[in-house]
Order: C-alpha cells, then structure tokens, then sequence
C-alpha cells in the first residue's frame, strides 16, 4: 500500500542512474499528487522546484520562500513516491552555517539530492534579468558546509552556476570547474544560450550536467534524445507541469463562470476513478480489511 523504497534506496538508485549514461528525465512537482503521476507515467525522478513551490504558495521566485516550507514541500512529495526527489535549495537558504543546516534537513526529509545556486541572496529566477553572482570562494563556503554537513555519501549535491549572463560562458565555466573541485557532484549551467554552449560546457565539464528545459526561458527547448547525445545526465523541467495544471483550470473555472455549469468540460477532467486509480484507493480499503475489521479465532479453534 505504501511507497516501498527507503530514503537511501532512492539514492543509490539516482547515484546509479548518474553514472549508467542514460538521461534521467525529472518533472517537476509541486504537490504529491503530481509525483504520483511523474511516478506512474515511468520517469526516472521527481523535481521540486523552488519556483513551483513559491508560485503554490502565492509567492514569486524572489527567495522569499523559507527553509521549512521548501524542506515541508519536499518532504510531502518524497513520502508520496518512490522516485529520487531532486530540490531547489536556492542558496542554501542564508550562510554557511544555514547551508549546512538546510543539507541536514533535506537528509531528514527523505530528499535524494539537491541544488545549490551562486546567486547573492535574495535570489530571483534564473531565467530572469538582473540577477547577481556571489564571488566564486563564497560559493565554495556554501559548497563546503553542505559537504560537511552530509551523511549518506549518496546524497546527491548539485552545484548551480548562474553567471552566464553576467560573465559569460568562459568565466561559468572556470566556475563549475572550481564547484567541482571543491567536491560538487553534478553541475548546474543555468540558462545556456543555445545548443553549441550546451555542447561546449560538456566538452570543459567532466562531471555529470543537469539542464534546466524551463519553458519561457532563456535556452531553447532541446529534446531529451538531442540532450542525451550532447552527454547531458539529468533533465529538469521545474515548472512543466504547473502550467499544464494552472491553464486547464483557469479554461475551467472560466467555462462555469461563463455557463454556470460543468457539462462542456467533463471531458478534460480527471474522472474519479482515474484520481482513486492514482491514489490507490483499493489497497488502503484491503489494509482497512485485513486490519481493523481482523478477528481473533473462535476459542479451542
């Protein structure tokens, strides 16, 4: 009835993963009914993005998230499924003390790995203009603390760069090299400006690489096939799936306001026994029979 995998199983499994050469597709989720489906439909992973989160809450992507509700959210979601959970740490969420912290938390919280950002706190989404760098020894600082602060060596820790548009790729390339140097396991480049620097980074990169397939964002759109090719070992798509989720229903709730009633949309809607399907509705019913209606042989029996 319940998810079957330990928290340090679903990190090996995304250790193992990294290192077979195959592109590990993670969606992003922002509840635990969207794992669910990530889960059912066969990707290799949940992402929780620091965006999606924010935007649940009513909030935009500016760092005004905190701590628990990022490590809350993630852990909801991890419990749901028993895919590896990748979560958008932003910048470890205040110094270095803070960062060890958070990496002690998300360990707590069931998360199979995380990404930390070289933004100055607070920071803003990475496909936005204006954004602002720390120096390269502070986001070592970050990277340390969180090393320091692991405990299962198969926690996964992502190191992200955001200095593309600020220094160039030159210059984010010389960064990723000193994020793995300092201990980093996979490598971030956020927002890439077309498939040559995709391409160049895999080329002066030799640990894994993640790319970020945000829609509306700076880097063209490249199919998981053309990422795999170019040496690419994960792929995010952060916010995916609340879009998908936030038109259907704004086209729905419009329709009823429109129409006072729901006839015209039924069809785009999950049925019931889709929804129960997900959530495994039958197998909380045949634990409730095994377990609360049991009954203890008759005497002598």
């Amino acid at each position: 009835m319940f998810e079957n995998r330990t928290a340090a199983e679903k990190r090996k499994i995304l250790r193992d993963g990294l290192a077979s050469g195959k592109l590990l597709q993670f969606p992003g989720a922002f509840s635990p009914l969207i794992a669910k489906e990530i889960e059912k439909i066969g990707f290799d992973g949940v992402y929780i993005s620091g965006a999606g989160v924010a935007a649940d809450l009513g909030l935009p992507d500016i760092g005004l998230t905190t701590l628990n509700e990022a490590a809350g959210r993630g852990h909801q979601i991890a419990r749901a499924t028993d895919l590896p959970c990748l979560i958008d740490a932003d910048t470890g969420f205040g110094e270095p003390m803070n960062v060890a912290r958070t990496l002690r938390m998300l360990e707590d919280m069931g998360i199979a790995a995380c990404h930390i950002e070289d933004q100055v706190n607070p920071k803003r989404c990475g496909h936005l203009d204006h954004k602002s760098v720390v120096p390269v020894e502070v986001m070592i600082q970050r990277l340390k603390a969180a090393l320091s602060a692991r405990r299962d060596a198969n926690f996964t820790i992502v190191a992200r760069t955001d200095a593309r548009a600020l220094e160039g790729l030159d210059a984010t390339i010389e960064r990723a090299k000193a994020y793995g140097d300092a201990g980093a396991d996979v490598i971030f480049p956020e927002a890439l400006q077309d498939e040559g620097e995709f391409e160049r980074f895999r080329a002066s990169i030799s640990l894994p690489l993640l790319a970020n397939m945000t829609e509306f964002g700076k880097s063209p759109l490249l199919t998981a096939s053309q990422l795999e090719s170019l040496g690419y070992n994960i792929v995010i798509y952060p916010v995916t799936a609340l879009r998908l989720a936030m038109r259907a229903a704004s086209d729905g709730l419009r329709s009823i306001r429109e129409t006072g009633a729901q006839h015209q949309i039924i069809d785009a809607m999950q049925t019931r026994a889709e929804l129960y399907e997900l959530l495994r509705y039958e197998d909380y019913n045949q634990f409730d029979e095994n377990i609360f209606n049991f009954k203890l042989p008759a005497s002598g029996s």
